[in-house]
């Protein structure tokens, strides 16, 4: 690949999401299409007595209403990650668990029919909450480097503190949906999905059907963050009706239901213990982390740990978590999972510890930089985290802050506190394959595992193409998220590009080879379209496959499967990290204590940068969900009933355009030379990792009140 930096270029997809015609799941248009709404439980725990459908079934425009007797038990177990529990059940596990499915002519009437169906559960003592009597604390395995408690004892500094993250819910603008049609012997499935290859065969294993009579689409996703990452509940059920009615059936979950069904960001709390000698090396941090899980939910308590410990060069880490097993939906994946909430803690810590010593925040952080990984002892492929703060510091003016809490104010008396914080993510990959076709009469298609929720993932495979091959970029088709077209892995944990990109790039190495060998030695000017035809062939198709470092080809044959094939970040002889520094400003109201962010500076290290556009929209969002992390998001749960109280988009309270101010963001934009062939590295989660302690630590500078509890309101500075 050339070595001089990508040209800015425009989304791929800009303009048909601006003119409202990019088509979502739920746009999908047939001919007979039914309505389907489920009817939740409106227990947390329980056993169904009765269920009473006579009154919906004369609502005019029902059909049908689906109950657990028409989901026979799966002929095949469902033990893919993240799998719900099939069909619909008698035996409640938590509220707002689906337990009956109404089919009708129109949204209206299955939203009458859902309603006028009468449930009575027979309820059972629940655990709502962690504190809660009746949940179960579950430990998982310790992380241990060195001796932490031995090091401890000897430190001249140790700050010990406990920090606290809320529960919290992804609420992308495209809401669940689900429409499937059962026509000649096949299953067709459009879902705005992350996942459109587990859908293919989990649908599969719970119906009893053949995979390969089942196909999935999900090309454009409204919004995803996680949420749409494992197959949803609704997807089989949806399936199931559209094969018992013989006609297409739709289904939108309302949002009001999907916090109770979906995934979520688990409460956590975090408690550290983290030394340092007298010249301000840190030397040990002893960190406790558990969690808020479901009773058999899969969401893994110890992967706290996998980047709080490689943040800075600490030799001695001892790490422990667990689960407090309670009567929920499971928790999962949202945005930066694990390294957000740890990072909030972790650097929050780091920061009073800086404090402490009296070091300045920023060098205190880069005397701690590392080029090991000190869980194995491999070293880091890439790492230029120091660069990061430089350059943050130059940026934002760092050397204009005073040192003391409190010290900065304007002239109405307006507390001014300056925070820096730094974040870390690994770079991960999954095995994939990949066609390219480029035909005479003009036309490109490149074919390949991967989904576009807005992430930019196309705009970036189009900049790679068009790049290196000459090819009519206006006609060039990109296709995801489509099992027909490439067999889909699923698109999380920002290793997206990782998998595509250089995928892309020997696709284009083929190619070139391929029409090298058709010319035979004859020189043909014009575009590759003209040289295939010259030649008299109508296309040329090549195919391509990838690995990650370590793996062999049972990775590929999983990913075939639909199953789930992802490795690193550490890899047989490295291990590669991204990593971003946050500097933020604030500003705090002397009366109202209203907390205000005016600007923040990012500056990422993701190795080689592809689509700047895309990219630094990225970071722009996760600084914007970071703010709004810090200062604004909370799920508040009931805990006399199990529910989420305040379920819609008008009191889960997000950041809005008041709350943001000025965003700059950077790129070291340094290849990644071990990773892959083009040197990018991870991006989009890494983004919001570290800006929650940014402004925790700039409220503090501006206010000398350490908050260690999200989000930080205004009662928590009175």
């Amino acid at each position: 690949m050339p070595a001089q930096p990508f040209p800015d270029r425009p989304r791929a997809d800009a303009l048909e999401k601006v003119k409202g015609t990019a088509a979502y799941a739920a746009d999908v248009r047939f001919p007979g299409l039914l309505h389907a709404m489920t009817v939740p439980s409106p227990v947390v725990r329980g056993r169904v007595a009765a269920l009473d459908t006579e009154a919906a079934l004369r609502v005019p425009g029902v059909l049908r209403i689906l109950t657990p007797a028409d989901f026979p038990p799966a002929p095949q177990a469902v033990d893919m990650p993240g799998s719900p529990r099939p069909g619909l059940v008698t035996q409640v596990a938590f509220r707002g668990e689906p337990l009956v499915v109404v089919i009708a002519e129109t949204l209206e009437a299955a939203i009458e029919g859902a309603e006028a169906v009468r449930i009575r559960v027979e309820t059972e003592p629940f655990s709502a909450m962690m504190d809660s009597p009746g949940g179960v604390r579950e430990p998982a395995r310790d992380v241990t480097v060195g001796d932490a408690a031995r090091t401890l004892g000897g430190a001249a500094m140790v700050v010990e503190a406990s920090y606290e993250s809320p529960t919290q819910h992804h609420n992308p603008i495209e809401l669940l949906s689900t429409t499937a049609v059962w026509a000649d012997g096949r299953l067709l499935i459009h879902e705005g999905s992350q996942n459109a290859g587990a859908i293919k065969v989990a649908v599969a294993r719970t119906l009893g059907l053949d995979p390969a009579i089942v196909d999935v689409k999900s090309p454009t996703v409204g919004g995803a963050f996680g949420q749409k990452g494992w197959v949803q509940r609704q997807t089989a059920l949806v399936a199931r009706a559209a094969m018992l009615t013989g006609r297409p059936v739709k289904l939108v979950t309302p949002r009001g239901q999907i916090f109770h069904l979906a995934t979520f960001r688990p409460h956590s709390r975090h408690r550290i213990r983290l030394g340092a000698d007298a010249s301000g090396i840190m030397t040990a941090v002893h960190y406790e982390v558990e969690q808020q899980n479901s009773r058999s939910g899969g969401f893994p308590a110890g992967q706290y740990h996998e980047g709080a410990m490689r943040l800075y060069g600490i030799a001695n880490y001892h790490g422990a978590a667990a689960n407090i097993r309670t009567d929920t939906q499971a928790p999962g994946h949202m945005r930066a999972p694990y390294e957000h909430p740890a990072c909030f803690a972790f650097e929050s810590a780091v920061d009073e510890l800086s404090y402490q010593l009296g070091r300045d925040p920023v060098a205190f952080r880069m005397a701690n930089d590392t080029r090991i990984d000190v869980h194995n002892g491999r070293p880091l492929s890439s790492r230029f985290l120091n660069d990061c703060l430089r350059i943050g510091a130059e940026r934002f003016g760092w050397s204009r802050r005073r040192a003391e809490p409190g010290s900065m104010t304007d002239a109405d008396g307006t507390q001014i506190g300056w925070g820096v914080a730094c974040g870390l993510y690994p770079t991960l990959i999954h095995p994939a394959i990949a066609t390219l076709r480029i035909r005479a009469d003009g036309g490109t298609r490149f074919a390949v595992a991967g989904h576009e929720f807005g992430q930019g993932i196309r705009t970036a495979l189009a900049a790679v193409l068009t790049r290196e091959l000459q090819i009519d970029d206006r006609r060039l088709e990109v296709l995801i998220g489509d099992t027909t077209a490439a067999p889909q892995h699923l698109t999380a944990g920002s290793w997206g590009s990782a998998s595509a990109l250089p995928l892309a790039v020997q696709a284009v190495k083929r190619m070139r080879l391929a029409v090298a060998e058709l010319l035979n030695g004859r020189r043909v000017a014009g575009t590759l379209h003209q040289q295939i035809a010259a030649v008299r062939r109508p296309f040329v198709e090549v195919e391509v496959s990838q690995l990650g470092p370590g793996q062999d080809a049972s990775a590929l044959e999983r990913m075939r499967a639909g199953g789930y094939a992802v490795t690193g970040p550490a890899y047989p002889s490295f291990t590669t990290m991204s990593y971003i520094a946050h500097f933020v400003e604030v500003r705090v109201e002397p009366r109202t204590r209203r907390v205000r962010v005016p600007r923040v500076v990012s500056i990422a290290d993701c190795g080689r940068v592809i689509s700047p556009r895309t990219a630094a929209s990225q970071v722009r969002g996760g600084v914007v969900w970071g703010v709004s992390h810090a200062l604004r998001e909370a799920t508040e749960i009931d805990p006399r009933y199990g529910g989420f109280l305040n379920n819609d988009l008008a009191e889960y309270v997000v950041a809005v355009n008041a709350d943001i101010g000025d965003i700059e963001v950077g790129f070291i934009d340094e290849p990644d030379p071990l990773f892959n062939s083009i040197g990018l590295k991870s991006l989009g989660e890494v983004a919001m990792v570290g800006v929650s302690a940014a402004v925790a630590n700039a409220i503090f500078h501006a206010t000398g009140k350490r908050v260690r509890k999200l989000p930080i309101r205004i009662e928590h500075l009175l």
